[in-house]
């Protein structure tokens, strides 16, 4: 099959998601996720593509396009709460102590954080963990609660990066995945060649679709994108010298390469005569030997 061809029998994101009755934060979801299979971008780069063959395979499955959308369906607190049929309140208990790992978030008009979750998955918890969705609390949550820890951004972080590590083989992507949950300062300690950062900037993937425009909600942002957790950190630096070991045997980071003297040229010779920027031979005349000898005879005092 030609390139061509190639082309012609895969479609753009944003036809595969008409083709297959999805709204485009339901299609980014599904290819998040993995059920919706992607091309991965040739050598000439440009954006991944849907094959035809992925998108008649999704439209042939059994309660289509119902049964797609529901995979991919997030609910927030209050709705997820009476999806399982419990109070919002013990919902967010259970949120904060890591039972429910978010999918994705928002920012609201107060600029408080709204995590969002898959319904299929708390539809699994519930039948899984029915003892949690009732009675009394038990200690051990009680006492991570009282310490005011909150698990949903840890959780949401992991989830996301391991969702991004399974995209790609590229030792030198994975770690650029990996290094965007760090601050710049433990980058530098991890990765101390200034050349080897610049390329991991480079390929740094994005965590969130889209950054707010208000400075204040872009700080609520990145606040939730970095770890802060001293175990969550220590994880990640791990992880990032486990990746940097391997990307460094497969390939070195692209370095500047050096430029040449520009006050040396292979051209020159001793008998040349630098004018302007090129490199002139002198060329003796019969005119300039005949001077040179009188200089010679006038400096010996027996001037002709």
């Amino acid at each position: 099959m030609t390139a061509k061809e190639a082309v012609t029998r895969s479609l753009a994101l944003g036809r595969a998601a008409r083709e297959l009755d999805l709204k485009r934060g339901e299609f980014e979801l599904a290819v998040q996720l993995g059920h919706i299979r992607t091309t991965s971008p040739g050598a000439g780069g440009g954006p991944p593509r849907v094959e035809q063959a992925e998108v008649d395979r999704l439209r042939g499955l059994e309660g289509f396009p119902d049964a797609l959308r529901e995979r991919v369906r997030t609910v927030g607190t209050v709705e997820g709460a009476q999806l399982i049929s419990i109070s919002p309140a013990r919902f967010a208990r259970l949120a904060r102590t890591g039972h429910f790992t978010p999918i994705r978030f928002y920012l609201n008009r107060y600029r408080a954080v709204v995590w969002l979750y898959l319904a299929e998955e708390l539809r699994e918890f519930a039948l899984a963990h029915p003892a949690l969705l009732s009675g009394r609390t038990p200690p051990a949550l009680r006492t991570v609660l009282d310490t005011g820890e909150d698990r949903r951004a840890r959780n949401w972080r992991g989830r996301r990066l391991g969702l991004l590590l399974r995209r790609t083989e590229d030792p030198w992507e994975r770690a650029a995945a990996i290094a965007s949950v760090l601050d710049p300062v433990t980058v530098a300690e991890v990765v101390p060649d200034p050349y080897e950062r610049s390329h991991l900037r480079v390929l740094r993937p994005e965590l969130v679709p889209a950054r707010p425009d208000s400075p204040a909600a872009s700080e609520v942002v990145q606040q939730l994108l970095l770890a802060d957790h001293p175990d969550e950190i220590l994880w990640h630096r791990s992880s990032l010298a486990d990746a940097l070991r391997e990307a460094r045997a497969l390939r070195p980071a692209p370095r500047p390469v050096p430029k040449a003297d520009p006050g040396r040229d292979p051209r020159a010779h001793p008998g040349a005569v630098r004018r302007g920027p090129r490199l002139l031979p002198m060329r003796r005349t019969p005119y300039g030997r005949g001077l040179l000898k009188r200089l010679r005879l006038r400096k010996a005092g027996t001037v002709a």
